[in-house]
């Protein structure tokens, strides 16, 4: 079952930080067809946040067919976000985990590597649009 968090520096709003990881579960194939996702009574004892915010995180991933409540039973998962890419998952986590180990080798902290990874991908991304 996935273990949501929230990060308050993000400047991503709470709702949407629990969509944003419930998709990266599903991408990562964490979170499969059928799993069930926390309760709303749950995720508010854990994260101290407000039923709403979690119902409305809930009623995005329907709206999105990526989930479905049972009343009174919860919420499922209905669809996956996998593809044929997630077997190659395992090798590339290991060459991120060596990079990351890597980088703070160099004394980087957290933040900076955050946002060397990101300036990178953003470059290489408009380079491929091009």
């Amino acid at each position: 079952m996935i273990e949501f968090y929230l990060d308050d520096r993000s400047g991503v709003s709470p709702y949407l930080q629990l969509v944003q990881q419930v998709r990266q579960a599903l991408r990562l194939g964490l979170l499969r067809e059928g799993d069930q996702l926390p309760t709303v009574k749950d995720v508010v004892a854990r994260l101290a946040i407000n039923p709403n915010t979690v119902l409305k995180a809930y009623r995005e991933l329907e709206h999105e067919g990526l989930a479905a409540a049972r009343p009174g039973v919860g919420t499922f998962v209905t669809k996956t976000l996998t593809d044929a890419s997630l077997a190659a998952h395992g090798p590339l986590r290991r060459d991120l985990g060596r990079w990351l180990a890597q980088a703070h080798l160099a004394g980087l902290d957290d933040e900076s590597i955050e946002a060397l990874f990101m300036s990178t991908f953003r470059t290489a991304s408009q380079e491929d649009i091009a």
